[in-house]
Protein backbone atom coordinates (compact mmCIF):
# COMPACT_ATOMS: atom_id res chain seq x y z
CA UNK A 1 0.00 0.00 0.00
CA UNK A 2 1.27 2.98 -1.22
CA UNK A 3 0.54 6.38 -2.58
CA UNK A 4 -1.53 9.79 -1.19
CA UNK A 5 -4.67 9.31 -0.28
CA UNK A 6 -6.98 13.11 0.18
CA UNK A 7 -9.57 12.61 2.90
CA UNK A 8 -12.48 15.30 3.25
CA UNK A 9 -12.02 15.30 6.90
CA UNK A 10 -14.82 15.59 8.68
CA UNK A 11 -16.04 17.83 11.67
CA UNK A 12 -15.36 16.32 15.16
CA UNK A 13 -12.46 14.35 14.36
CA UNK A 14 -8.82 15.13 14.66
CA UNK A 15 -6.57 14.25 12.28
CA UNK A 16 -4.90 11.67 13.97
CA UNK A 17 -8.90 9.91 14.43
CA UNK A 18 -8.03 9.81 10.78
CA UNK A 19 -4.99 8.12 10.58
CA UNK A 20 -5.98 5.96 13.25
CA UNK A 21 -8.90 4.85 11.07
CA UNK A 22 -6.84 4.84 7.79
CA UNK A 23 -4.14 2.48 9.68
CA UNK A 24 -7.21 -0.16 9.59
CA UNK A 25 -8.58 0.04 6.52
CA UNK A 26 -5.84 0.82 4.68
CA UNK A 27 -4.38 -2.43 6.22
CA UNK A 28 -0.81 -0.42 7.08
CA UNK A 29 0.42 1.72 10.18
CA UNK A 30 2.45 3.32 7.83
CA UNK A 31 0.55 6.46 7.47
CA UNK A 32 1.17 10.26 7.75
CA UNK A 33 -0.46 13.86 7.30
CA UNK A 34 0.52 16.66 5.80
CA UNK A 35 -1.37 19.93 8.25
CA UNK A 36 -2.95 19.19 11.25
CA UNK A 37 -6.68 20.21 10.47
CA UNK A 38 -8.59 21.54 14.17
CA UNK A 39 -11.03 18.33 15.47
CA UNK A 40 -14.12 21.51 14.34
CA UNK A 41 -12.33 21.94 10.81
CA UNK A 42 -13.59 20.10 7.87
CA UNK A 43 -11.74 19.78 4.80
CA UNK A 44 -8.45 18.18 2.46
CA UNK A 45 -6.39 16.31 4.32
CA UNK A 46 -3.70 14.26 2.81
CA UNK A 47 -2.94 11.37 4.07
CA UNK A 48 0.72 9.62 2.74
CA UNK A 49 1.09 5.57 3.05
CA UNK A 50 3.80 3.29 2.96
CA UNK A 51 6.98 4.48 1.03
CA UNK A 52 5.15 7.83 0.41
CA UNK A 53 5.40 8.94 4.07
CA UNK A 54 8.99 10.20 3.08
CA UNK A 55 7.16 12.75 1.04
CA UNK A 56 5.17 14.69 3.08
CA UNK A 57 8.25 17.03 4.18
CA UNK A 58 9.49 17.82 0.80
CA UNK A 59 6.68 18.69 -1.06
CA UNK A 60 7.69 21.89 -2.92
CA UNK A 61 4.53 23.73 -2.46
CA UNK A 62 2.77 23.87 1.23
CA UNK A 63 0.45 26.51 0.62
CA UNK A 64 -3.36 25.84 1.92
CA UNK A 65 -6.56 27.73 1.37
CA UNK A 66 -9.63 27.68 3.82
CA UNK A 67 -12.55 29.26 4.04
CA UNK A 68 -13.18 30.56 7.39
CA UNK A 69 -16.59 32.08 9.05
CA UNK A 70 -15.60 34.86 11.82
CA UNK A 71 -17.73 36.02 14.33
CA UNK A 72 -17.16 39.24 15.96
CA UNK A 73 -18.45 40.56 19.44
CA UNK A 74 -17.39 37.52 21.24
CA UNK A 75 -13.71 36.06 21.96
CA UNK A 76 -12.99 32.53 23.68
CA UNK A 77 -10.32 30.60 25.40
CA UNK A 78 -9.34 28.25 22.34
CA UNK A 79 -10.18 30.94 19.59
CA UNK A 80 -12.77 29.16 17.72
CA UNK A 81 -16.90 28.47 18.93
CA UNK A 82 -15.60 25.46 20.70
CA UNK A 83 -14.06 27.01 23.59
CA UNK A 84 -15.67 29.16 26.96
CA UNK A 85 -16.15 32.83 26.26
CA UNK A 86 -13.51 34.94 27.40
CA UNK A 87 -15.32 38.48 26.59
CA UNK A 88 -17.72 40.08 24.55
CA UNK A 89 -18.16 43.69 22.86
CA UNK A 90 -19.83 45.76 21.01
CA UNK A 91 -19.48 45.64 17.21
CA UNK A 92 -19.40 49.28 15.35
CA UNK A 93 -17.87 47.53 12.17
CA UNK A 94 -19.70 46.99 8.90
CA UNK A 95 -19.56 44.87 5.55
CA UNK A 96 -17.41 47.16 4.02
CA UNK A 97 -14.75 48.14 7.43
CA UNK A 98 -14.87 44.02 7.43
CA UNK A 99 -13.57 44.49 3.52
CA UNK A 100 -10.90 47.37 4.21
CA UNK A 101 -9.40 45.57 7.24
CA UNK A 102 -8.88 42.67 5.27
CA UNK A 103 -6.50 43.80 2.68
CA UNK A 104 -4.14 44.86 5.64
CA UNK A 105 -3.46 41.07 6.39
CA UNK A 106 -1.72 40.58 3.11
CA UNK A 107 1.52 39.90 3.03
CA UNK A 108 4.77 38.66 5.00
CA UNK A 109 3.50 39.27 9.15
CA UNK A 110 4.30 37.78 12.52
CA UNK A 111 1.97 35.66 13.74
CA UNK A 112 1.88 34.02 17.91
CA UNK A 113 0.81 30.84 17.78
CA UNK A 114 -1.86 29.46 20.19
CA UNK A 115 -1.42 27.65 23.48
CA UNK A 116 -4.45 25.54 22.07
CA UNK A 117 -2.04 24.25 19.40
CA UNK A 118 0.29 21.28 18.61
CA UNK A 119 3.24 23.60 18.37
CA UNK A 120 5.87 22.05 21.34
CA UNK A 121 8.05 23.81 23.55
CA UNK A 122 10.61 22.42 25.82
CA UNK A 123 9.49 19.23 24.05
CA UNK A 124 5.77 19.14 25.34
CA UNK A 125 2.78 20.60 23.08
CA UNK A 126 0.50 24.23 24.17
CA UNK A 127 -2.57 22.41 24.45
CA UNK A 128 -1.31 19.98 26.89
CA UNK A 129 -0.31 23.62 29.05
CA UNK A 130 -3.41 25.06 28.00
CA UNK A 131 -5.56 22.39 29.61
CA UNK A 132 -3.93 22.22 32.62
CA UNK A 133 -4.42 26.10 33.56
CA UNK A 134 -0.82 27.32 32.31
CA UNK A 135 0.20 29.97 29.56
CA UNK A 136 4.03 29.14 28.32
CA UNK A 137 6.16 31.83 26.59
CA UNK A 138 5.25 31.84 23.10
CA UNK A 139 7.41 33.59 20.25
CA UNK A 140 6.31 34.70 17.03
CA UNK A 141 6.20 33.18 13.95
CA UNK A 142 6.73 34.54 10.25
CA UNK A 143 3.71 33.55 7.84
CA UNK A 144 2.63 35.01 4.29
CA UNK A 145 -0.86 35.74 3.82
CA UNK A 146 -1.08 35.01 0.07
CA UNK A 147 -4.62 36.57 -0.82
CA UNK A 148 -7.52 36.77 2.02
CA UNK A 149 -11.06 38.38 1.09
CA UNK A 150 -14.31 38.75 1.96
CA UNK A 151 -16.63 36.38 0.37
CA UNK A 152 -19.87 35.80 2.58
CA UNK A 153 -21.74 36.85 5.61
CA UNK A 154 -23.36 34.39 7.85
CA UNK A 155 -26.06 35.38 11.21
CA UNK A 156 -25.54 38.91 12.66
CA UNK A 157 -21.49 40.02 12.97
CA UNK A 158 -20.91 36.64 11.04
CA UNK A 159 -18.37 37.31 7.70
CA UNK A 160 -17.06 34.53 5.42
CA UNK A 161 -13.45 35.27 4.06
CA UNK A 162 -11.11 33.22 1.93
CA UNK A 163 -8.11 33.56 2.92
CA UNK A 164 -4.42 31.30 0.99
CA UNK A 165 -1.71 31.53 3.13
CA UNK A 166 1.78 29.72 4.00
CA UNK A 167 2.12 26.99 6.12
CA UNK A 168 1.97 27.11 9.80
CA UNK A 169 -0.53 29.99 9.82
CA UNK A 170 -3.17 29.83 12.37
CA UNK A 171 -6.89 30.72 11.42
CA UNK A 172 -7.85 30.69 14.61
CA UNK A 173 -5.16 33.83 15.38
CA UNK A 174 -6.01 35.59 11.94
CA UNK A 175 -10.13 36.16 12.93
CA UNK A 176 -8.70 37.23 16.35
CA UNK A 177 -6.35 39.64 14.85
CA UNK A 178 -9.22 40.39 12.46
CA UNK A 179 -11.17 41.65 15.28
CA UNK A 180 -8.65 43.14 17.32
CA UNK A 181 -8.11 45.65 14.11
CA UNK A 182 -11.84 46.38 13.55
CA UNK A 183 -11.95 47.25 17.74
CA UNK A 184 -14.11 44.45 19.00
CA UNK A 185 -13.52 40.68 20.06
CA UNK A 186 -13.48 37.90 17.67
CA UNK A 187 -13.58 33.72 17.42
CA UNK A 188 -13.96 31.58 14.75
CA UNK A 189 -17.08 30.18 14.02
CA UNK A 190 -16.39 27.56 11.22
CA UNK A 191 -13.53 26.68 9.16
CA UNK A 192 -12.93 24.41 5.87
CA UNK A 193 -9.50 23.90 4.32
CA UNK A 194 -10.42 23.93 0.41
CA UNK A 195 -6.74 23.51 -0.52
CA UNK A 196 -3.59 21.87 0.80
CA UNK A 197 -0.35 22.31 -1.77
CA UNK A 198 -1.19 20.85 -5.10
CA UNK A 199 -4.52 18.87 -4.40
CA UNK A 200 -7.99 20.67 -3.44
CA UNK A 201 -11.56 19.89 -2.73
CA UNK A 202 -11.84 17.77 -6.05
CA UNK A 203 -9.37 15.37 -5.06
CA UNK A 204 -10.67 14.27 -1.61
CA UNK A 205 -12.92 11.72 -0.80
CA UNK A 206 -14.83 11.29 2.27
CA UNK A 207 -14.60 8.47 5.30
CA UNK A 208 -18.00 6.94 4.18
CA UNK A 209 -16.78 6.75 0.53
CA UNK A 210 -13.64 5.38 1.42
CA UNK A 211 -15.35 2.86 4.06
CA UNK A 212 -17.89 1.93 0.73
CA UNK A 213 -14.71 1.49 -1.02
CA UNK A 214 -12.99 -1.05 0.63
CA UNK A 215 -16.09 -3.04 1.80
CA UNK A 216 -17.24 -3.25 -1.92
CA UNK A 217 -14.02 -3.75 -3.46
CA UNK A 218 -11.94 -4.75 -0.92
CA UNK A 219 -8.55 -3.20 -0.45
CA UNK A 220 -7.66 -2.74 -4.33
CA UNK A 221 -10.59 -0.44 -4.69
CA UNK A 222 -8.88 1.70 -2.05
CA UNK A 223 -5.49 1.48 -3.63
CA UNK A 224 -7.21 3.06 -6.53
CA UNK A 225 -8.50 6.03 -4.80
CA UNK A 226 -4.97 6.77 -4.20
CA UNK A 227 -2.65 9.03 -6.02
CA UNK A 228 1.09 8.70 -7.03
CA UNK A 229 3.66 9.86 -4.93
CA UNK A 230 4.79 11.47 -7.90
CA UNK A 231 1.94 13.88 -8.02
CA UNK A 232 3.49 15.86 -4.85
CA UNK A 233 5.93 17.44 -6.56
CA UNK A 234 4.10 17.79 -9.67
CA UNK A 235 4.99 21.91 -9.36
CA UNK A 236 8.70 20.48 -9.87
CA UNK A 237 10.03 20.35 -13.74
CA UNK A 238 10.95 17.06 -15.02
CA UNK A 239 14.10 15.08 -15.32
CA UNK A 240 14.23 11.71 -17.19
CA UNK A 241 16.71 9.53 -16.77
CA UNK A 242 18.38 6.18 -18.29
CA UNK A 243 19.19 3.13 -16.32
CA UNK A 244 22.56 3.40 -16.08
CA UNK A 245 22.02 6.99 -14.37
CA UNK A 246 19.27 5.15 -12.00
CA UNK A 247 21.45 2.42 -10.87
CA UNK A 248 24.35 5.04 -9.92
CA UNK A 249 21.73 7.51 -8.14
CA UNK A 250 20.78 4.28 -5.92
CA UNK A 251 24.00 3.95 -5.44
CA UNK A 252 24.69 7.02 -3.96
CA UNK A 253 26.79 7.92 -6.81
CA UNK A 254 26.40 11.66 -8.53
CA UNK A 255 25.85 11.83 -12.35
CA UNK A 256 27.77 13.60 -14.39
CA UNK A 257 27.01 15.87 -18.13
CA UNK A 258 23.47 16.54 -18.00
CA UNK A 259 22.07 19.09 -19.80
CA UNK A 260 20.02 21.69 -18.03
CA UNK A 261 19.30 24.87 -15.43
CA UNK A 262 20.48 24.12 -11.99
CA UNK A 263 18.06 23.33 -9.58
CA UNK A 264 15.50 20.93 -7.84
CA UNK A 265 14.25 18.20 -10.16
CA UNK A 266 11.44 15.11 -10.28
CA UNK A 267 13.44 12.06 -11.53
CA UNK A 268 11.62 9.22 -13.85
CA UNK A 269 13.54 6.66 -15.53
CA UNK A 270 11.36 4.70 -18.19
CA UNK A 271 8.35 6.56 -17.73
CA UNK A 272 8.58 5.72 -13.68
CA UNK A 273 9.23 8.19 -11.22
CA UNK A 274 12.02 7.09 -8.93
CA UNK A 275 12.30 10.40 -6.86
CA UNK A 276 14.13 14.24 -6.57
CA UNK A 277 17.47 15.28 -7.38
CA UNK A 278 19.31 18.16 -7.18
CA UNK A 279 21.04 19.08 -10.73
CA UNK A 280 24.21 21.84 -10.08
CA UNK A 281 27.18 22.29 -13.01
CA UNK A 282 25.78 19.54 -15.01
CA UNK A 283 26.05 17.41 -11.75
CA UNK A 284 22.83 15.56 -10.68
CA UNK A 285 22.82 14.08 -7.62
CA UNK A 286 19.78 12.26 -5.32
CA UNK A 287 17.83 14.07 -2.79
CA UNK A 288 15.24 11.27 -2.07
CA UNK A 289 14.69 8.28 -3.71
CA UNK A 290 11.17 6.72 -3.85
CA UNK A 291 12.27 3.12 -5.22
CA UNK A 292 13.94 0.08 -4.05
CA UNK A 293 17.55 -0.33 -5.08
CA UNK A 294 17.66 -2.48 -8.45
Amino acid sequence: MQGILIVDKPAGWTSFDVIAKLRGVLETRKLGHSGTLDPMATGVLPVFAGPSTKAADLQPDHTKAYRARVRLGVATDTGDITGEVTSTGPVQADEEAVRRVLESFVGDRMQLPPMYSAVKINGVPLYKAARAGKTVERKPRPITIHSIELVGKGGENEYDIQVSCSKGTYIRVLAEEIGQALGCPATLAALRRTRAGVWDESCAHTLEEILAAKEQGGLAAVQALLLDTETAFSPLPLLEVDQKARFRLENGAPVFGLSGEAGRYRLRCEGQFIGLGQLEDRVLRAEKLFVERG
